[in-house]
This record gives C-alpha cells, sequence and structure tokens, in this order.
C-alpha cells in the first residue's frame, strides 16, 4: 500500500520555513514542490499560501499563514492521512507522567497527537481512539518509566480490555523543549516494540522510593507539608496522584501523620 504524504507547496520562505518545522515535529511525511510542480499521486492534502492558492491543482488543498492554528491544521492533516487498509494495526505510544504525552501511528505515520490531562485520562483516550477507527485493531504501547503514572495508565487500559505493550524507554526521551519532547517520546515509544502486559501492574515500593515522594509532596508543597508513608504508599500504587495525595493532605490540616509545617510570618525589616 503506498504511503499518503503532505505536499507543501509554497515561494514564500517564512511559510515554508515555519511549515516545514511543523511537519518535522509533527512526524507527518512529507514533500516539498513549488506552485506548478507535478504533485506524486501519494500525496493526500497540500500545504500552501491563500496568494497562492489558485495555483495548486488538488482536490483537498489546505491554505495557511505564517503563525496559523497549527493544532486545527494538525487535526486536519490527520484526517486527510487516516489509513485506508483496514488490516493496519492502530499504534498508540504514551510517554506516562502527571500529563502523559502520546501519539496516534499507523504504519509509522503520524495520525496526531497530544498530551492528556492526567494517567486516568489514558482510558478516555481509549474510548476516543476506538470511535474514530471501529473496526481496527489497536495496540496501546506505554513507557515502562515513572512507575505511578505507568501502572494507572496500564492498568486503566487493561480494565477497558485493551491490548497493551509496555516499552522499554531507553533513548525513547529527546533533548530540548517540554512541548515535542513529550510528543516525540511518545512517538518513539509507538514505533518500539514491548513486552505484552495482561495482569494489572502492583509497584514493587521500597523505602528509598516512599521518601523520595515524600521529598516530592514537600517541593510541591512550597515547604508547607510532608505527606505521611501510607500516602506516599498510595501515590506509588497508583492509587492517587501526588497532587491529590498533598491536596488532601492539607484538606486535613496535617491530622494524620502528615506534617503540616506552619509557616512563620517574615519578620518586618
Amino acid at each position: 500500500m503506498r504511503h499518503r504524504s503532505v505536499a507543501l507547496v509554497t515561494r514564500d520562505p517564512g511559510l515554508y520555513h515555519e511549515l516545514a518545522g511543523f511537519l518535522r515535529e509533527r512526524r507527518f511525511p512529507s514533500v516539498s514542490l513549488l506552485p506548478g510542480d507535478r504533485l506524486p499521486p501519494s500525496v493526500a492534502v497540500v500545504l500552501t499560501s491563500e496568494r497562492e492558492l489558485e495555483e495548486i491543482e488538488h482536490p483537498n488543498v489546505l491554505p495557511t499563514s505564517v503563525g496559523g492554528d497549527r493544532r486545527a491544521l494538525a487535526a486536519a492533516i490527520a484526517h486527510a492521512l487516516a489509513p485506508t487498509d483496514p488490516n493496519e494495526t492502530i499504534v498508540v505510544g504514551i510517554d506516562p507522567g502527571p500529563r502523559p504525552g502520546y501519539a496516534i501511528l499507523c504504519a509509522g505515520r503520524s495520525l496526531g497527537d497530544g498530551s492528556l490531562d492526567s494517567p486516568d485520562a489514558a482510558g478516555t483516550l481509549a474510548a476516543n481512539v476506538r470511535h474514530r477507527f471501529p473496526n481496527r485493531q489497536v495496540l496501546f504501547r506505554v513507557g515502562a518509566g515513572d512507575p505511578p503514572a505507568r501502572n494507572r495508565i496500564v492498568n486503566e487500559l487493561l480494565e477497558r480490555r485493551r491490548a497493551v505493550e509496555l516499552v522499554n524507554e531507553t533513548g525513547t526521551t529527546p533533548r530540548g523543549r517540554r512541548r515535542p519532547r513529550d510528543a516525540l517520546a511518545a512517538h518513539r515509544i509507538g514505533q518500539t516494540a514491548g513486552t505484552p502486559v495482561r495482569e494489572p501492574l502492583i509497584a514493587s515500593i521500597t523505602p528509598g522510593e516512599i521518601a523520595n515522594v515524600q521529598r516530592l509532596s514537600r517541593e510541591g508543597s512550597g515547604g508547607r507539608l510532608t505527606i505521611s508513608r501510607s500516602s506516599a504508599h498510595r501515590v506509588l500504587r497508583g492509587e492517587v496522584t501526588l497532587a491529590e495525595a498533598v491536596d488532601q493532605a492539607i484538606a486535613r490540616g496535617g491530622f494524620g501523620r502528615d506534617r503540616l509545617e506552619a509557616r512563620r510570618p517574615r519578620q518586618p525589616l
């Protein structure tokens, strides 16, 4: 099956530079041409400027400008590149964390990416992918890093009876700005074969991990509070997020075994 691609067709150097970077970051397969050039048969959508629109002969042309809405453009491209072969598996790569990154792939091509509000939102993502591709086989590949978030994501997907693989994240997290790092890591996780997971994951909790979560709770609360060991256990088991554990401890006013530090007012100079 011929891979579908995007054609970037413009003489505008500013628009070309911005869109070429956008296509590379989103991992959309593309070719760069000038107005009047012959379009390859694989081209499913053409990007160009408003003033060059009439020079393009193709049934699916998306005019855009420098600084335009790139989220909407990415969604339109993903729709145009959506696979037509019913035998191709949809792969969803997920980079675990407080706001997990995800990438939807098919035969190595990107159909879209983004981030989730929380690890628990993986269930909603699974439902959305199933709605978008109702008759496709879908495989979720989840990075093995960040055990608390990873376990919540995997267990949420297993509860919804989704096929899941656990992927070694070594070499999948690129350097650079946070936004593309999450998306690129999710892409790389999705492109890496993992180990099938069929049973819910249970965290192996060590004293060092508990101490680390308690330290993070102090940092996350601005030094106001250290959550208890039992609360840290719940975080590591994936029952609550660290932010939820801190909020619950603050709401309790430091009662129980949480340690709430009284902030001393500053002395006047």
